[in-house]
């Protein structure tokens, strides 16, 4: 197959390449919208990443183009048109799991970095200044973790909160029987919001999901709570959740994505006017932390998905059946897992 990758960083050509059977690809630092898609030209597949554009106009120019197959280079396809896909003939395979553990660990990274100021300490004693003022803590152990979203990566966060001795609660329409066999407990969303001091999100984006975190959630949190999103951005209203940060509604807040992140995150913005005003707004405040979607970048992370992509194209290539392909129809299925 020709393989044209868009959004390509270093990482994606050297572990791509690496596991690379036989396949040509074609490495673009250009993120596929409407105005790159002419690109693929030529192309029997595209691989894509998460702020790549996979709309019902960029399906029809690529299937003009000839290319038919669509390869995530991720596990979320909520920027995919799969009805459009679908009715061009192209094929849309994902990376359904890479490491849960990547994801997991970055999650807890964030909780203990901004619960414990670690980011500033390390930036005042670089100074010179060692006084503690504003880098008070608070213990884990004893305090209640809401977990919403409880499929491979909302498991290992449990079992890690768990091992915190927290009192670890959960909330999703699928439980997982591995979770319940750790003695956490299912509650309804309302009941998670009200008695959490830790509400950490790991739920697909879906029309259901979309603003999860909400004006009615954040008034219904009893505890002023730390909100972690590793998952995907628009689970959070952002401006609704600015105002919870305003009010102490909110008691902090971390986040490895943004529901407006196509435009910011994975460029070098530093010397630059970051024209978000909403996201800047989220810098001006002491207890928020941001990191630029890299909760999933472990070497072995990477590695994976690099070759669960190959072996996606090899499958496609030769006819078989791709167990990561998704369909229109899969969809509610993909959800529950």
């Amino acid at each position: 197959m020709i393989v044209t990758v868009f959004s390509t960083k270093s990482w994606d050509e050297q572990f791509l390449t690496a596991a690379n059977t036989h396949h040509a690809f074609r490495f673009l630092e250009a993120k596929l919208d409407a105005t790159t898609a002419a690109l693929a030209n030529g192309s029997d597949a595209v691989c894509v990443f998460v702020n790549d554009d996979v709309d019902a106009p960029v399906i029809e120019t690529l299937a003009t183009g000839g290319v038919r197959t669509i390869a995530l280079r991720s596990a979320g396809f909520n920027h995919v048109d799969l009805a459009a896909a679908a009715s061009h003939g192209l094929a849309v395979v994902r990376v359904p799991a890479y490491s849960p553990h990547a994801v997991a660990e970055h999650t807890i990274a964030l909780l203990l970095t901004l619960n414990r100021g670690t980011h500033r300490a390390h930036n005042r004693v670089r100074e010179g200044n060692f006084r503690l003022d504003g880098l008070l803590g608070w213990d884990l152990e004893g305090k209640t973790a809401g977990v919403v979203g409880t499929g491979k990566i909302g498991q290992v966060v449990c079992s890690i909160l768990k091992g915190f001795g927290m009192d670890v609660i959960a909330f999703d329409p699928f439980p997982n029987d591995q979770v319940t066999g750790m003695g956490i407990p299912y509650v309804s969303l309302e009941a998670l919001f009200a008695t959490s001091d830790v509400i950490t999100l790991h739920c697909p984006l879906t029309p259901d999901t979309f603003h999860l975190v909400n004006p009615d959630a954040i008034s219904a949190m009893a505890r002023a709570p730390m909100i972690i999103n590793t998952s995907r951005g628009a689970l959070i209203d952002t401006v609704a959740v600015i105002e919870g940060l305003k009010s102490g509604q909110v008691g902090a807040l971390a986040l490895d994505v943004y529901e407006e992140e196509g435009d910011l995150f994975f460029e070098d913005l530093s010397n630059t006017v970051i024209q978000d005003d909403v996201f800047s707004r989220l810098l001006t405040f002491p207890n928020v932390l941001i990191t630029g979607h890299q909760a999933f970048f472990t070497r072995e992370a990477v590695r994976q998905i690099a070759e669960t992509t190959v072996a996606n194209l090899d499958a496609i290539e030769e006819g078989h059946d791709c167990e990561n392909q998704i369909t229109t129809s899969a969809v509610g299925e993909i959800e529950r897992r």
